[in-house]
């Protein structure tokens, strides 16, 4: 069974993190909110796993 994966996992995470940020750009607070908003089910729905969502949610709540 896998697990929720905690450690760096991203190849060149400094260079994800601006086109994070260059994403949004430009965006009002409710645009910005729905751009995280869709991009977390995207990312959710390609992780596909329940077990690994729900730690997930339970790791960012703490």
């Amino acid at each position: 069974m896998t697990k929720l994966n905690t450690k760096t996992n991203i190849s060149s995470p400094d260079d994800f993190y601006a086109d994070l940020l260059a994403a949004h750009e430009g965006l009002s607070k409710a645009e910005s909110d729905a751009f995280n908003a869709r991009l977390i089910l995207l990312l959710a729905n390609h992780i596909g796993e329940r077990k690994i969502l729900a730690e997930a949610l339970e790791a960012a709540k703490a």
